[in-house]
């Protein structure tokens, strides 16, 4: 049992923390578990050979590829939308970014010869893994004597779903930009305004089209592509954004939706996501860090950003579990994981955030 709620615990945490493509299989299951608790993982399909669904350690994999799939939560399909780089982690904890040096002159007409060959100074960001980890949670021997097993599922999937909304929150963070360049404002054509969220005070001006449509300008002015621009907007900015829109735009908006990627429109070249909280900022523009409480003066944010510019990378993943722990006289469950992400590029072009302005 030991082993088979690691399987369980492992694959929870792959799947709510660690992203896979769409186009990926439907599930991912934990195939081989060495004596660190890693685990490599293999997709399966839905469908199982001659419809019988294969058994790991007497667990039925359809249930636990069901059960993953339902605990993806609070839309963090935004980070299908970025740049993967876990491949590229070193010693666990650090990524490289090779950041490409001054472009090449060119010279029309070029009459005077031999030309002055000279080397391009290229450069590098990085970044490091930060650790996200659960407190334990107990549970008795006396409660896996009377309850079902619905309650320690219930357990462990709130236990690793947390901890995947948690490292999403902070990917966010860590893609925020404080370049004022890069920081614009809501304010649009109109006086909308929009009720404070909870912590704030007073009222704040509306997210408008119109301010979406100046994230585009700035974005065209910096050579952004065009191709695949994002925009996950705050819950609380999304009403007053979607009531601005005029008729003809609202037609062509929604027929963009689709559900399964989470986009809910397209506008002024970007797909449109939502999400129930992305980002605050306090009345000086600066980024309000990892489970801080919104101030009264406080304004939230969305971001805007295109895929090639923003990047995430995961490290190690372990879950632990003790069973039959003579202290605690039940088991006991915890997990970590390695996490880390920032804007791609040095110059920070490529991602700019909408904040509320009082």
């Amino acid at each position: 049992m030991k082993k088979a709620v690691q399987f369980l615990l492992t694959a929870m945490l792959f799947a709510l923390v660690m992203p896979t493509t769409p186009e990926a299989a439907a599930y991912v299951i934990p195939v081989a578990l060495g004596a660190s608790a890693f685990v490599t993982y293999l997709p399966i399909k839905a469908t199982f050979i001659n419809g019988i669904a294969p058994k790991v350690n007497g667990l039925d994999v359809e249930v636990w590829a069901k059960y993953i799939v339902e605990k993806f939560r609070k839309n963090n399909e935004f980070m299908f939308k970025a740049k993967n780089e876990s491949d590229k982690v070193l010693g666990g904890k650090v990524v490289h970014i090779p950041q490409a040096g001054s472009s090449a002159t060119v010279v029309k007409n070029r009459s005077s010869y031999y030309g002055t060959a000279v080397r391009r100074t290229d450069s590098e960001v990085t970044y490091t893994l930060d650790a996200y980890s659960t407190d334990p949670v107990h549970i008795t021997w006396e409660e896996l004597q009377t309850i079902s097993y619905d309650k320690l599922d219930s357990v462990i999937g709130e236990q690793t779903a947390e901890l995947a909304e948690v490292v999403a929150d902070d990917i966010l963070i860590k893609w925020s930009p404080a370049a004022t360049e890069f920081v614009l404002t809501t304010g649009g054509p109109t006086a909308l305004t929009e009720a404070a969220a909870s912590g704030q005070t007073g009222t704040r001006k509306a997210f408008h089209q119109k301010d979406l449509q100046k994230a585009m300008t700035t974005m065209n002015k910096a050579n952004v592509p065009k191709q695949g621009r994002v925009c996950l907007i705050d819950d609380h900015m999304y009403q007053e954004f979607y009531d601005s829109l005029t008729d003809s735009q609202m037609n062509a908006y929604q027929q963009f939706a689709d559900n399964k990627s989470g986009i809910v429109g397209r506008l002024h070249g970007f797909d449109i996501m939502t999400r129930s909280a992305v980002l605050a900022y306090s009345s000086g523009n600066v980024v309000k860090a990892l489970g801080s409480a919104l101030a009264a003066t406080d304004n939230l944010a969305s971001l805007c950003w295109h895929p090639d510019c923003v990047t995430y990378a995961m490290g190690d993943m372990k879950p632990f579990s003790d069973k039959d722990d003579p202290f605690y006289y039940g088991d006991v469950y915890s997990s970590i994981i390695r996490m880390g992400g920032r804007i791609k590029r040095a110059d920070k072009k490529g991602v700019i955030a909408i904040v509320q302005a009082a």
